[in-house]
């Protein structure tokens, strides 16, 4: 199940059997402007793997915010998330809103130029 307000997604999930595995993420995030840095997308991601507590935070600047749900994928499998599981496959509507919701909040276009040391593709 996943649920998407602006600026929170909540997704999770319930182990169907024993030995299964259960989520319940919620992933806040808001767009902050730094002198320095320009605007920049900062995201906390808080909730419970298997029933184990976990809590982390991370910012993507304005040309690699697009990144977000691999970067919450990380935190999660590093907290426990089975490698078998992908969040966004489960969540795609939502994960959708959430990216056009992050896209309007910080004033990216379609078309706009990125950074290419940003688009590692081993994460």
């Amino acid at each position: 199940m996943a649920q998407f307000e602006p600026g929170h997604l909540h997704i999770q999930r319930a182990a169907l059997q024993p030995n299964d595995f259960s989520y319940d993420i919620n992933l806040h995030y808001e767009v902050l402007h730094d002198a320095s840095r320009g605007k920049y997308v900062h995201f906390n991601v808080e909730g419970h793997i298997n029933d184990k507590p976990f809590k982390d935070e991370f910012d993507l600047d304005k040309n690699e915010w697009y990144n977000f749900a691999s970067s919450a994928d990380h935190i999660a499998r590093r907290n426990g998330l089975p490698t078998t599981s992908v969040l966004s496959l489960s969540m795609h509507s939502h994960y959708d809103a959430c990216f056009e919701d992050i896209r309007d909040r910080i004033g990216a276009q379609s078309g706009d130029a990125v950074s290419a040391e940003h688009l590692d593709p081993h994460g």
